[in-house]
């Protein structure tokens, strides 16, 4: 907004203060599962409506659903089958929830939100492999690796000159320093660790 003073000054506008919305993860569509279920429900009950129809229609039941039905109707709970049976579909059941109540997409890591509407996130692959561009300009550093987590952000440098403490604090200032201006929602801490290069022979 903007707002004006006395008549000969200047309508200036007001500095909006930032966004300040809670930068979440990324949830997955999980297409791949959702379309595997999708595809054996929908033939099991496709087998089962035919194979009710056909009953229906004067002929026989499939013999899969006669063995099926005599074997729920005589085996025991404790049979090995069917303790078996029981576990997988425990499992089963047990990695779509994990699926359907966890985000997902651990490689896009979330960005700080500067404004309600737009949400924004950055691949990790890209942060390290921005981070390790950073650490290789540090002289005296000949080779850098960058793993990127959530929380962490692993940096192994090989220096082949320079005292190594030196080169850890400039590796460790560029890395916090390039940390910063990825944007991150949660900052990862940085590790930084360097050594000198193996020895030939």
């Amino acid at each position: 907004m903007s707002t004006v003073g006395d008549p000969g000054t200047v309508p200036v506008l007001k500095e909006e203060p930032p966004v300040t919305a809670q930068a979440r993860r990324f949830w997955s569509a999980r297409r791949i599962p959702a379309a595997l279920v999708a595809l054996v429900l929908l033939g099991a009950t496709g087998l089962l409506l035919y194979d009710v129809a056909a009953v229906r229609a004067g002929h026989g039941a499939m013999a899969w659903r006669r063995e099926l039905a005599d074997a729920l109707a005589t085996r025991p709970l404790d049979n090995g089958w069917v303790l078996t049976g029981a576990v997988l579909a425990v499992l089963l059941g047990a990695w779509l929830l994990v699926l359907a109540f966890t985000p997902g997409l651990r490689a896009v890591l979330p960005m700080r939100r500067e404004h309600a509407d737009v949400r924004a996130g950055l691949d990790r692959e890209a942060a390290a492999l921005a981070l390790r561009d950073r650490a290789m300009e540090v002289s005296g550093v000949q080779s850098v690796r960058v793993r990127m987590g959530r929380r962490k952000v692993r940096v192994r440098a090989v220096s082949h000159f320079r005292e190594l403490d030196e080169v850890r604090a400039d590796v460790e200032s560029v890395v916090a320093t390039g940390i910063g201006r990825l944007g991150l929602a949660r900052p990862p801490t940085p590790n930084v660790r360097v050594a000198r290069p193996p020895r030939k022979g």
